[in-house]
């Protein structure tokens, strides 16, 4: 025979001790880095952004990509069981893998990805050096 328990609990709001907020000073970009004959290329999911929101620059053989994403519905009063989606500043540091043209570097946004098109510049991989008498 199963017994019946009447529970009261009083329940307090007040404080919250074991509840820390996740704040991290600076997100960083997923990318995807890939070549093509002519071409090395990044592209990055990067939704809610616009060009004007980025920062892409080239120091030496290093791709720097940085921005700020807003959060469209920032409540101080939400507490979360889990945030996997990140506002706020990120940034991105990719060493180039090839030797590209800093004159021929395209970016876009397009339904929320970055792509950005570098073009290779090939070295010369063998030369008949003549001799002069």
């Amino acid at each position: 025979m199963a017994k019946k328990i009447k529970v009261e609990e009083e329940i307090i709001l007040e404080e919250k001790p074991n509840i820390k907020k996740w704040e991290p000073k600076e997100g960083e970009l997923v990318v995807d880095v890939y070549e093509t004959d002519k071409e090395l290329v990044v592209e990055s999911a990067i939704a809610g952004m616009n060009g004007e929101k980025l920062d892409i620059s080239l120091e030496g053989d290093i791709l720097i990509i940085k921005g700020k994403r807003e959060n469209p519905s920032e409540d101080k009063e939400k507490i979360y069981f889990t945030k996997d989606c990140y506002w706020g500043s990120f940034s991105k540091e990719i060493i180039l893998p090839r030797t590209i043209d800093p004159s021929k570097i395209e970016a876009k946004i397009k339904d929320g990805i970055l792509t950005i098109r570098m073009q290779k510049i090939e070295k010369v991989k063998s030369k008949k050096i003549s001799v002069e008498e």
